[in-house]
């Protein structure tokens, strides 16, 4: 069983290890990172994805079943994510693109997820993880390729903004807690898993903390601009109605 695990997770790791490798070839204009984050992009849609489908039809359900057997269909997708993960970090360290929170949020993702292969159970609980974790994924690497291709500044750069701190909020900080507190009453998952649950969650709020920053100071500057905008025409309506007369 473990060496069946270790497989898949190896084939997972080469799988997205030869997509960056086909992404650099094919966009050889387009910088590292730009590559890498089509991976993560891509990533991130196929997890949602399966993960969305395990927690909604395929079950269990993680708010009522915390640390159940794990299901072959969690094991494939566990594994697929271990790998992706396994590959980012690398990355994230050969390159030094990313500072210690997120370095943190990898490793926490990566022993939780291999902590419930080994125990053959809380896959439910790490797979809602996991959607709450991706969901945001493809809005912050979409707001990545519009500041990288001179478009963020626009009606869709806000769109994406607001839909990525709405859900953040909504789901990573909000459902987050539910879960959480699902976990820590239920009697079934291990004291470790259940560590490794609070500990996740203060990195969602360590980062919760930037991201309102941000939303703050975007909205205080899209305040002042409107008024400022406001103020001129309002200027040149006055202006225009004197000189009629």
């Amino acid at each position: 069983m473990a060496l069946a695990l270790c497989l898949q997770a190896l084939c997972s790791l080469g799988g997205w290890l030869s997509l960056y490798v086909s992404f650099c070839r094919l966009n050889k204009h387009r910088s590292y990172e730009w590559n890498c984050r089509l991976v993560t992009f891509a990533h991130g849609i196929l997890s949602i994805g399966l993960s969305a489908y395990i927690g909604f039809i395929d079950g269990p359900w993680p708010f009522t079943h915390p640390g159940s057997p794990n299901t072959p269909l969690q094991v494939h997708v566990l594994c697929l994510t271990l790998g992706y993960f396994i590959f980012d970090l690398g990355w994230c360290i050969y390159f030094r693109s990313e500072g210690p929170l997120m370095l943190a949020h990898h490793t926490l993702s990566i022993l939780g997820i291999i902590v419930a292969l080994v125990l053959g159970e809380s896959g439910t609980e790490v797979n809602a993880v996991l959607f709450g974790s991706e969901i945001t994924n493809p809005l912050l690497q979409m707001r990545w390729f519009l500041r990288e291709t001179g478009r963020y500044h626009s009606f869709t750069g806000d769109v994406v903004d607001f839909l990525f701190v709405a859900l953040f909020t909504g789901v990573r900080i909000g459902v987050g807690a539910c879960l959480l507190f699902c976990e820590m009453v239920s009697p079934t998952p291990k004291w470790f898993v259940k560590v490794g649950g609070v500990a996740m969650y203060v990195v969602s709020w360590c980062f919760m903390f930037s991201i309102w920053r941000f939303a703050w100071r975007k909205s205080i500057k899209k305040y002042h601009t409107w008024r400022s905008r406001w103020s001129e025409e309002r200027q040149l309506r006055l202006n225009g109605h004197l000189k009629t007369h």
